[in-house]
């Protein structure tokens, strides 16, 4: 006969409870500044404690310059420029072109886990332009200068301005910058990054093959079309009417708007988060990282607002809403101080890493990973994740997207690195290279990789090769016969 006893065992455990709280704060530090506003105003909407303060004021910065100098160097750039306004320091960043995006804990740099939602979304023009850059190009200047020229483009998919400005500010040479256009026009949709509807029909009629004499004149005479002259432009390009109708069918068939299957992107200037200052000498040199107050929204808790309600609320359930919504602006308030002291920091230090791209041109940037940021600022790489992440900085070269200074690399045993982009880019040249009768396998990629000084593990090759959307060995083998 068995016994039932009954016993009460106490136990300690520990796991991560995601308090609506803290879901907020994750939420707020992944948006940025113009979402932020939106986000702020659903909330004073439905919060009567909440007001937003339009008027002007201090917000966080730092300096990048000498360590022992920057405290001083603080408080006399408040004197001599902000207490004078007749003295105020230029802005030195470049506003340039760029097209475009109760209870828990509070601190950013205690979470490590990611809540983001997976939610699925159309892909954008500037995405699927992103995703074929990276593919292409390995070296991380050539990203970051085409990364650029995708965000010039506008919303028919041209690139209207020219490359010679943008070389400048850079610090590049016009002529690599005019070789990466010239890859950047063979990427899909056809006709994209073109200068002007010529341009832009040549490119898709090359890609079809289509791009003859008789055609390039037909172009060179677009005018002619227009105003139905099709005598004239049969004796121009040399052809019949017949041979010239189906020239003019070709053309009709063309997309002038490349980007027009993109219509959901909205095309807008990319507005800076955060703003960097070259410091006078005089004040050490470096450079000053500054949150941008024209687009931070400001939310104060109107206290006097909350007594008077609270003292004519009688009965509990009133009292309860009116605490809880205090509780919730308070919570607020801090929330939008840790956002803007983390996206401070993180950007701050980025821009101490990449001093020398800033300074001398594209040439001098240096390899850069989350990593890297997050273990000098001593906080989790999904944290520097949402905060680089659709958040741009103004600097004198013009805006980036804070994510625009990082590249991924993996290290062989010898040291050297290596841009996973640019391993993905050589397993599809080489899979591209198959013949029919030695089509290559995962574990002969790896052998021709590792001659090559690149350690990687077959796994990851078939990994790689599944994020290509490339099929297996055997599945290609069968396609090539």
């Amino acid at each position: 006969m068995s016994n039932i006893n009954q016993r009460l065992d106490l136990r300690q455990a520990q796991n991560l409870v995601m308090t609506p709280q803290l879901q907020q704060a994750i939420k707020l530090l992944q948006l940025n500044n113009a979402e932020l506003a939106e986000y702020i105003e659903s909330e004073i909407a439905q919060n009567p404690l909440l007001e937003k303060k339009d008027a002007e004021i201090d917000t966080p910065v730092a300096d990048t310059g000498p360590a022992e100098e920057r405290d001083s160097m603080q408080d006399s750039f408040e004197s001599e420029y902000e207490g004078n306004e007749t003295a105020k320091p230029a802005m030195d960043f470049d506003a340039g072109t760029a097209q475009m995006g109760a209870g828990g804990s509070r601190n950013f740099e205690e979470f490590d886990e990611s809540n983001d939602s997976g939610l699925t979304k159309t892909e954008t023009l500037r995405e699927h332009l992103l995703e074929q850059l990276n593919m292409t190009f390995e070296d991380a200047r050539d990203r970051l200068i085409g990364a650029m020229l995708i965000d010039m483009v506008d919303e028919a998919g041209y690139l209207r301005e020219g490359y010679e400005t943008l070389a400048a500010k850079l610090g590049a040479e016009a002529a690599r910058v005019e070789e990466l256009l010239t890859t950047l026009k063979k990427f899909s949709p056809s006709g994209v990054f073109a200068r002007d509807l010529k341009e832009c029909l040549s490119l898709q009629l090359e890609d079809q093959s289509k791009l003859d004499k008789p055609m390039q004149i037909l172009l060179d005479n677009l005018a002619l079309l227009a105003g139905h002259d099709m005598a004239g432009l049969a004796k121009k390009c040399d052809v019949n009417s017949t041979y010239l109708a189906d020239m003019i069918a070709d053309i009709k068939s063309l997309n002038p708007k490349p980007a027009a299957n993109f219509d959901h992107l909205v095309v807008q200037t990319a507005i800076p988060d955060v703003l960097m200052k070259k410091l006078p000498k005089n004040l050490g040199g470096g450079w000053r990282v500054e949150l941008n107050t024209e687009t931070l929204p400001r939310v104060l808790v109107n206290n006097e607002y909350y007594t008077q309600v609270s003292q004519g609320a009688k009965d509990k359930k009133d009292r309860e809403y009116i605490t809880t919504q205090l509780n919730n602006a308070n919570w607020l308030v801090k929330s939008l101080d840790q956002r803007a002291q983390t996206i401070l920091k993180v950007a701050s230090e980025i821009v101490e890493q990449q001093d020398a791209f800033f300074t001398f041109g594209i040439e001098f940037l240096r390899p850069l990973t989350l990593k890297d940021i997050a273990e000098v600022i001593g906080m989790h790489e999904s944290t520097v994740s949402r905060v680089t992440n659709n958040k741009y900085i103004g600097t004198p070269r013009g805006i980036f997207e804070l994510k625009y200074f990082f590249s991924t690399a993996l290290v062989s045993a010898d040291g050297t690195s290596h841009s996973s982009e640019s391993i993905k880019a050589r397993i599809k040249t080489l899979v591209d290279a198959e013949k029919a009768d030695d089509v290559l396998s995962d574990d002969a990629i790896v052998e021709i990789l590792q001659k090559e000084g690149i350690d990687i593990a077959r796994r990851t090759v078939a990994k790689y090769r599944e994020m290509l959307h490339i099929p297996s060995s055997v599945q290609r083998r069968k396609q090539k016969r």
